[in-house]
């Protein structure tokens, strides 16, 4: 009978708290059938099993148990090998209960280096080992020992050596050219370009090739050394010469003519080809081949859509394919011509493809063409970069596996924003055959930064008929004048209007013609404004790129974070502006940079290539400090479901984890008490649809206190906040909310803190994504007061999503609902909502004697902050069950589910009708009880007023921030037209009396429409008392 049974994933998921049956086959033939929990580590599974082994036959000749390993069969039928003996039984998932208890035979490197080779050589070492052939084995033993003394004399060799041994040189047999006949004199120079791998300086020289390389390289160290004014010279003999995109290099006493390289053997007749994109003149195409696994209906048509873009600007007109039969493979063999050329393509120009499907012309003859484009049916789209992350034009054919379309409101079929990676579900999803065209003989590069800058280069890379029609000296003036011509006084008044505007409307055409005329002056007097001039930039010319790029953005000023932020943003894909941008983000302080980290894990997913300067930035600072380790981490593997960004993160969490493996197993610890909690939820959630609430509650508590969720459930730090330490959890103050997703409330303790115990809610089923995005706004509101002396008492409490729908979210202890406090002090949820004395009376219950003043001025302070924050940031679907109060008398806002003016309705009605929430039993807890209390009320109008004052003059980082976060997905986030609402409530396009003014009438009709709010609570009250 074989060993086991079948065990499928699905028995592993439904059977984790239950025992198994498991075969171990022991190394001395020894069969052990034992009941072991699928809970349980491979650690104390062997444990378990070396303690039953001791009663069998031949135990004596067992090793310790650490000289052993466990193998299996996985769900692939592939043997796998468990190194890991943390890992639990459930989570390894083998195909069938059977365990093999091996030898471990050398180090874990050793192991890893014979896999490489045997992968390399196509043959496993392990079946040199089964020959058994006394001559093989002496054969390797002596091969090894031969290897590794030269691989030991190969690190005593010297520079020229060991450049012989790695790059070999590539020398002509004979001394003979490229060009027809023999060249054993040649007399014409040639131009070579030398660039420094350390600066990236380039320099183009003349050079005769009968020179050595240790002359050129005199040259150009010269050269650097009168450029960078550098005091003493480097020694030639330090450098090597290596070919441009090669392993090769020149050295030796050899002349330039002899060396098999192309480069160095173009003569002078014409400026040498560097196989650059800006000598291409011809209009850009490509061919769309075919399309495959396409559903649509056979009654309609099909059409591929396409789009060249540069961050959200169009580069030319879009262009659409013929119509075709809808089919699973339908075929075009079209070519797609773009109204470009080739050289004007910009470095991080990206291909947009729409695949829809529309109406067949016959049957759409009468409707009218604003009908027939709504007829347009989306199918999907998918983008593709046209340089590879190497600077090469892409050719040849590729499939690209697109992404399902959504219809929206905008109607837009093209997707620019979206991820230029493929759809990794390449069994099932819809794909594109298209044929990027061979545009050269060589392969193209995009000119590097420094080539842009090298005016020779530039000459170079122009046409013969271009070079004859301008003079070189007359060329290097136009590029000086273009940007030095506006010095008059007027223009420089105009400029600075522009560029001190306040409202954010976009530039006329004469405006922008002004702008970039004097991109000089913005340069030298007010670099701030870059983004204005990039923004007007023509990135569809590469001549206006090269300006842009003449300016020299290694010499700008460094920005203030404001506007580095700003540059980060999708509208600027250059990746020496986002280079720039980050290198101006270094002087953040740990602090700092910790209240923008969620936005610049959004702006990941803006790159487009995996390597980048954000990437190198968030892991160097990760790395040196674990906080933002920590939250980088949970930022990340939060979206690890998604699968456009799941290669990204996953890259990335892999590098963190390999550069601090000891926060890696704290991370581990917490992993595994969220895969707990929802285990628990899951449980609750089936439990509740049974069984009245109390005895799900105790069926949880059950749940809870066996060893496996205890274990998980203490000794951890906590993901909301790496410092506090969850030491114990209290099962018995556990318990679960009322609403849908039935959220769990779990509390801990920890004792050597002598403080209180610590709650979190665990949601899963609700995005937190939202929530966590307004409460850092809350926090940076918080902070920006702080720092003008302004203390509003804000309670910014811990949210922190960590999966699918799935978060944690800190439990503000000893406070409660407005609507719990009114309810208990009243006798009908009817008359809740408008017993006035309900709140200062539960204050006074709370804060007896002299203390009542304090929690008054509590009230008093945070009930102005939070006016102003969700009137700023259009908080919505406020009710008294979503604002709570702590007993120290800070009232807080709870539940961010609607913002930036995204309210809630009922049969079309506007249900929240007030600016914000300032009830009169509010102003009755500010007055102390008093009608007539005017001071007091004044008192907090004041803060009111302040603390909007002192947001409006930061407005503009927190439109930065929002238009950051359009990354993220957020439903009510999505566009910049969402976030015209924080430009409206903050009056960015008023000056500061016109903008008090607004806040003033706002705060008077919250207060005037403020019985509109205790309607809405009476409402919400007694469909709550229904519900329960």
């Amino acid at each position: 009978m074989p060993p086991g049974i079948y065990c499928p994933m699905e028995f592993w998921s439904k059977g984790e708290n239950q025992n198994i049956q498991v075969d171990f086959l022991l190394p001395t033939g020894i069969y052990l059938n034992l009941s072991v929990s699928c809970n349980a580590s491979l650690g104390t599974i062997k444990q378990v099993v070396w303690k039953h082994a001791q009663y069998e036959p031949l135990y004596h000749m067992l090793s310790d148990p650490e000289a052993y390993v466990f193998t299996c069969i996985n769900q692939t039928a592939e043997q796998q090998e468990l190194e890991d003996e943390q890992r639990r039984l459930c989570d390894i998932q083998p195909f069938l209960p059977v365990l093999r208890l091996v030898a471990r035979e050398g180090d874990r490197v050793k192991k890893v280096i014979n896999s490489q080779i045997s992968l390399l050589i196509g043959k496993g070492l392990h079946e040199f080992d089964s020959v058994q052939d006394p001559e093989v084995n002496d054969f390797r033993t002596k091969m090894c020992q031969f290897c590794e003394e030269r691989a030991a004399k190969r690190q005593q060799l010297s520079w020229a050596a060991w450049m012989e041994y790695n790059f070999p040189l590539q020398l002509e047999p004979m001394a003979k050219g490229l060009g027809t006949g023999p060249l054993h004199n040649p007399t014409k120079n040639i131009f070579v370009n030398v660039k420094f791998q350390s600066g990236g300086e380039s320099f183009t020289f003349q050079i005769s090739p009968k020179e050595f390389p240790i002359t050129l390289m005199s040259y150009a160290i010269k050269k650097q050394a009168t450029v960078f004014r550098h005091e003493t010279l480097e020694n030639p003999e330090d450098y090597t010469l290596q070919v441009n995109g090669k392993c090769e290099y020149l050295y030796g006493n050899y002349p330039l003519y002899q060396f098999q390289v192309s480069l160095v053997s173009r003569f002078i007749n014409e400026p040498p080809n560097y196989g650059s994109l800006w000598s291409l003149e011809q209009s850009f195409y490509i061919e769309l081949v075919q399309g495959s696994k396409v559903n649509a209906d056979e009654r309609m048509k099909l059409v591929v859509q396409a789009g060249l873009f540069h961050g959200n600007e169009m580069l030319c007109k879009t262009v659409s394919s013929s119509e075709v039969n809808v089919c699973s493979e339908p075929v075009w063999k079209q070519r797609l011509d773009f109204d470009i050329n080739i050289c004007d393509l910009p470095r991080m120009a990206r291909l947009c493809f729409a695949l829809y499907a529309v109406i067949e012309k016959a049957k759409k003859a009468r409707s009218t063409k604003k009908k027939s484009k709504k007829a347009d049916c989306p199918i999907a789209w998918v983008n593709v970069m046209l340089f590879d992350y190497k600077d090469q034009l892409k050719t040849g054919e590729c499939c690209l596996h697109m992404w399902s379309s959504f219809p929206d409101e905008k109607g837009e079929l093209l997707n620019p924003m979206g991820t230029v990676q493929c759809n990794p579900n390449t069994e099932s999803a819809a794909a594109l055959v298209i044929c990027f065209p061979s545009v050269a003989s060589h392969p193209v590069y995009y000119p590097s930064f420094e080539q842009v800058g090298d005016v020779d280069f530039f000459w170079g890379a122009r046409s013969a008929e271009k070079r004859r029609s301008l003079s070189h000296s007359l060329f290097v003036s136009q590029l000086l004048e273009l940007g030095r011509n506006g010095e008059q006084p007027r223009q420089k008044l105009q400029l600075r209007e522009i560029l001190e505007r306040r409202s954010h409307t976009e530039l006329y055409e004469h405006e922008k013609d002004l702008v970039w005329k004097m991109r000089y002056d913005i340069r030298d007097q007010y670099p701030q404004a870059l983004a204005k001039l990039l923004i007007i930039t023509k990135w569809n010319k590469h001549e206006d790129v090269a300006q842009v790029r003449m300016l020299g953005l290694a010499t700008w000023p460094e920005l203030p974070v404001l506007n580095a932020l700003e540059l980060l943003d999708f509208s600027f894909p250059d990746r020496y502006v986002g280079s720039f941008a980050i290198n101006s983000l270094k002087k953040l302080t740990d602090h700092e940079l910790f209240q923008y980290l969620l936005q610049l894990v959004q702006v990941l997913k803006y790159e487009s290539y995996l390597d980048c300067e954000l990437t190198k930035f968030l892991l160097d600072r990760a790395l040196s400090n674990r906080k933002i380790g920590h939250f980088l981490f949970w930022h990340l593997r939060s979206e690890m479901h998604v699968p456009a960004v799941a290669l990204r993160f996953g890259l990335i969490l892999e590098a963190y984890c390999r550069g601090s493996t000891h926060h890696m197993k704290v991370l581990m610890k917490q992993g595994e008490a969220l895969n707990k909690m929802k285990a628990l939820n899951d449980f609750v959630k089936s439990s509740s649809q049974k069984a009245p609430k109390p005895q799900t509650k105790e069926m949880m508590h059950v749940c809870m206190k066996q060893e496996t969720y205890l274990e998980a459930l203490s000794h951890l730090q906590s993901p909301l906040n790496p410092n506090i330490i969850l030491a114990e959890v209290c099962v018995d103050q556990c318990t679960f909310m009322d609403s849908k997703m039935k959220p769990l409330w779990i509390v801990f303790n920890n004792e050597e803190t002598g403080g209180g115990g610590v709650g979190i809610i665990f949601k899963n089923g609700d995005d937190l994504r939202q929530d966590m995005l307004t409460l850092q706004m809350i926090q940076l509101m918080d902070i920006l007061w702080k720092q003008e002396g302004l203390d509003l008492r804000m309670t910014p409490y811990g949210c922190l999503s960590t999966g699918d729908k799935t978060g944690l979210i800190e439990v503000v202890m000893h406070s409660d609902t407005i609507a719990n406090i009114q309810l208990n002090k009243s006798n009908m949820a009817a008359t809740a909502a408008f017993n006035k004395d309900a709140l200062l009376n539960w204050l006074k219950s709370k804060n007896p004697g002299d203390a009542l003043e304090q929690a008054i001025e509590e009230f008093t302070l945070s009930c102005a902050g939070y006016c102003v924050a969700t009137y700023v940031l259009g908080i919505g679907d406020r009710h008294s069950d979503n604002i709570m109060i702590r007993e120290t008398g800070q009232l807080f806002h709870i539940d961010f589910g609607h913002f930036l003016g995204n309210f809630k309705t009922k049969f079309g009605i506007n249900r929240e009708r007030v600016p914000f929430i300032l009830t009169y039993d509010f102003v009755h807890v500010i007055q102390q009880g008093k009608t007539n209390n005017n001071e007091k009320f004044e008192r907090f109008r004041g803060y009111c007023e302040k603390a909007y004052m002192i947001l409006r003059r930061h407005g503009l980082l927190f439109l930065h921030l929002f238009a950051l976060m359009k990354a993220a997905g957020l439903p009510e986030l999505s566009c910049s037209k969402d976030i015209q609402y924080l430009k409206d409530s903050l009056a960015l396009g008023k000056t500061d009396e016109e903008a008090l003014k607004h806040f003033r009438l706002k705060f008077n009709e919250a207060l005037r429409e403020s019985w509109k709010t205790k309607v809405n609570w009476l409402a919400h009250n007694v469909s709550k008392d229904n519900r329960q």
